[in-house]
């Protein structure tokens, strides 16, 4: 028969792992900052500007939504298309940079959340072809600068990316 002390070590222990567990995952998800603002999610007026704004708008965005597909990897940069709505047009693409840390490999369905500056991309810019969503959430990574500009973030199915600037920045 388990002692008395025994039972209430063990119970000790394990709200004391749920407790830990808990705190490090709140720890773990950045804030979403905008002006050092915080920002909720806002897929409405992320659909929004994409339909009312001109090319090369820019805002700052935090969207929730299911990975659609993934394009091919160019020039170190992850590109994903993302569905942020109930319409089957509903799309931005989140484009993340691996300088910030490697990201799960990810499959259409799985879950993504996205913290960034926000492009509409409807037609070319300079050297930069146009999104075949019709617009772009990108910097969703830790800024080099954090007085300059707004860190990001990209979570993927719970893992969050982009926390790692160690190693970003100009290669010599």
């Amino acid at each position: 028969m388990m002692s008395k002390k025994f039972v209430a070590a063990t119970l000790t222990m394990m709200l004391f792992a749920a407790t830990s567990f808990a705190q490090t995952e709140m720890m773990t998800t950045p804030s979403c900052l905008s002006g050092g603002q915080e920002l909720l999610v806002n897929n409405e007026a992320v659909l929004g500007w994409k339909t009312s704004t001109k090319n090369q708008y820019r805002n700052r965005a935090h969207v929730q939504g299911t990975l659609v597909k993934a394009f091919p990897d160019h020039s170190g940069h992850h590109h994903y298309e993302v569905k942020i709505g109930a319409n089957q047009n509903d799309l931005i693409e989140v484009i993340y940079n691996e300088e910030f840390g490697a990201v799960p490999a990810v499959q259409p369905g799985d879950q993504f959340e996205a913290c960034g500056d926000y492009i509409t991309s409807n037609a070319a810019a300079g050297h930069f072809p146009a999104s075949p969503d019709g617009a772009i959430v990108h910097w969703v990574h830790q800024s080099p600068n954090p007085k300059s500009h707004d860190s990001g973030y990209l979570i993927a199915n719970g893992v969050v990316c982009g926390q790692d600037s160690a190693g970003a920045g100009p290669k010599r």
